[in-house]
């Protein structure tokens, strides 16, 4: 052994320190003496660097570490110290290879890497208000990437099979120096695979995917509106070398409708009525998406009345109670009168306006409003 110092010593934890502080312990103090940060004092930073890694392989082993805390050094003698002058094992690129992997690409360990997922997809469905208020099936047709059938999605040609990656040896990462790091990244020959293909498949060109149009059978649940969206898992582009496929999400889009306006679960319309039934109050008939409903109008109702229809909106998707109708009635003025009409029309109005200002309660009110105005303006 270099040294018969304690190795818990050295790392600076306790004997019952659990793997995860003896690594946090390890990457300080590598980072602390690594000779790179040390060029006062490289040899002595070498030998400390020395005794750090040494300590780790054995307590980050636990098979070692079961050894070394029965038998002490005599229980690993042998199994430790070849950090030498190469920083063997357990070099500062490894320190930092789970820090740096994920921003340069790449992942720890050998052994191949697994096949890229395929690419998930979306697409924009344009539906009419009944369908989404209703439910649908859609059949919808997409550009998609799908396995290859020639090859089987490997890519190589019948007959043949990619062969193991001759710059990253199979484990899809190579190794890059940069300053005093090391870091991982995807190997740009397999392009993280693994495995070269030497004879291509001629139908996708070694890519083990081809362009191809499938058509899809969408189920759109009652209840959907602007803006939810629908997953179909496994349904995207086919994944690499025979990974699974991406997922097509829906995105759902209301056409406008002719009548009604939706709000959350309640839809709303405008309800045309005649002069005579405004004034007098009647029963009409208004639609509904679920056919015809009859709806009172109360004597003397106003223009820009609502009335409202309860049960008869929309029972929204993720759950809940059925939403109203909101019929909001607009009083139609009569047109194309004839002289009969509009002589009774007048005859009307004398008699409303021999009657005082109760008859038009709004436009009395309006009017003192506009009086107070015009008061205040020139008092």
């Amino acid at each position: 052994m270099a040294t018969k110092e304690d190795f818990y010593k050295i790392l600076g934890v306790d004997r019952n320190a659990s793997d995860a502080e003896i690594k946090k312990s390890y990457r300080s103090l590598a980072m602390k003496y690594h000779p790179d940060r040390n060029k006062d004092n490289p040899t002595a930073a070498e030998a400390k660097f020395k005794e750090i890694n040494q300590a780790y392989e054995v307590l980050s082993d636990p098979k070692k570490r079961s050894a070394y805390d029965q038998f002490g050094h005599a229980g690993v003698d042998g199994s430790a110290g070849h950090g030498g002058a190469g920083f063997g094992g357990g070099d500062f690129g490894d320190i930092f290879g789970d820090m740096f992997g994920d921003i340069f690409g790449g992942r720890r360990g050998g052994g191949g890497n697994a096949a890229q997922r395929g690419s998930d997809l979306r697409y924009n469905l344009e539906i009419t208000l009944e369908e989404a208020v209703n439910g649908t099936e859609q059949k919808i047709r997409i550009p998609v990437l799908v396995t290859c059938d020639s090859c089987s999605g490997s890519g190589a040609k019948a007959g043949s099979s990619p062969v193991t990656c001759s710059m990253c040896h199979g484990h899809g990462q190579v190794r890059m120096q940069q300053g005093f790091f090391t870091v991982q990244q995807t190997c740009p020959t397999c392009r993280g695979t693994g495995k070269q293909i030497k004879d291509p498949c001629g139908k996708c060109y070694g890519q083990g995917r081809v362009k191809d149009e499938k058509t899809l059978s969408a189920k759109i649940p009652a209840g959907v509106d602007t803006g939810d969206r629908i997953r179909l898992s496994g349904e995207g582009e086919a994944g690499q070398q025979g990974a699974p496929s991406g997922d097509l999400y829906i995105d759902i889009q209301v056409k406008r409708h002719a009548i009604f306006n939706r709000d959350g679960a309640n839809l709303s319309c405008e309800v045309p009525i005649s002069f005579v039934t405004a004034c007098l109050g009647g029963e009409i008939e208004v639609p509904t998406l679920g056919g015809k409903a009859s709806l009172k109008i109360p004597a003397e109702t106003q223009t820009g009345q609502t009335f409202r229809l309860r049960g008869k909106g929309v029972k929204p998707v993720r759950g809940g109670a059925i939403g109203d109708l909101l019929c909001r009635v607009k009083i139609e003025t009569p047109v194309k009168l004839t002289a009969d009409q509009k002589a009774l029309v007048e005859k009307l109005g004398e008699s409303l306006s021999s009657g005082g200002t109760h008859h038009s309660p709004q436009e009395s009110s309006w009017l003192d409003g506009v009086k107070n105005f015009f008061d205040k303006l020139t008092g």
